[in-house]
């Protein structure tokens, strides 16, 4: 599948986590940072002169990083491979989950690295060698989003501040092409949904024609910006993350 199309749908992906279920949520701080925020930061000599251009991480306890192999800094979108990193500032603990392990080990720690100069502290990098392993050289775009939505909503989502959390894969089957159905499901139905509003005056509502204003309540992300949102399950701040085994 084509490095580019990958990324945007990494992009699209990361952007339906946040509409769908991190907007729902009130007591966690999570942020997904983009694919080519990924990049920038890896690609980037000191991370400290991005501060402006990345989201501020002052309250956030858990990033998403989608980590791609690509070398030359001139192509934000080539390289041949995606793996996601989760990094848990809170117990200063980087998970790594690569499908074609141990492929992206060396860009995923040295984006924990720079990651680490940006807040001004240290983290343990995990390479979790028990990650779902992809049978071909063309489903790990569907890997990165599967494993993303995974730990999100099952593990960090699900948390008590006082749960311990095994951040392992071990045993989780994916089936690419499940998850490549699924998340074409979703593309399909925001399509339909876009088609169906443009189909309708946007003053038409309800069968009745109302003023035209902004809808009360409805937040805009805007891609670059903090994402900041909240748990169910009471704060994550302080979980000690276990590995099985």
């Amino acid at each position: 599948m084509e490095l580019t199309f990958i990324c945007q749908v990494i992009a699209f992906w990361e952007e339906y986590l946040e509409r769908e279920y991190l907007a729902q949520h009130h007591f966690c701080n999570i942020v997904l940072l983009r694919p080519s925020m990924s990049f920038m930061l890896i690609q980037t000599p000191d991370p400290l002169t991005l501060r402006e251009a990345l989201p501020n991480f002052a309250k956030t306890t858990h990033i998403f990083l989608p980590i791609n192999d690509c070398r030359n800094p001139s192509i934000a979108e080539g390289g041949s491979h995606w793996s996601l990193l989760l990094v848990s500032i809170a117990d200063g603990v980087a998970f790594h989950y690569d499908s074609l392990n141990p492929a992206n080990r060396d860009e995923a720690i040295t984006t924990t690295k720079k990651l680490g100069t940006l807040l001004g502290r240290s983290f343990q990098f995990l390479d979790l060698p028990d990650s779902p392993q992809q049978e071909n050289s063309s489903d790990c775009g569907v890997f990165v989003c599967v494993q993303m939505k995974h730990l999100l909503l099952k593990k960090l989502m699900r948390a008590d501040k006082e749960q311990k959390i095994s951040m392992s894969m071990g045993g989780k089957h994916i089936d690419a092409a499940h998850g490549r159905k699924a998340m074409l499901e979703v593309i399909n139905g925001f399509r339909k949904e876009g088609e169906s509003r443009r189909s309708v005056p946007e003053n038409y509502c309800h069968g009745k024609w109302v003023k035209k204003g902004p809808e009360p309540g409805k937040a805009t992300i805007e891609s670059g910006k903090e994402y900041t949102t909240y748990g169910t399950q009471g704060s994550v701040v302080g979980n000690k993350y276990v590995q099985d085994g």
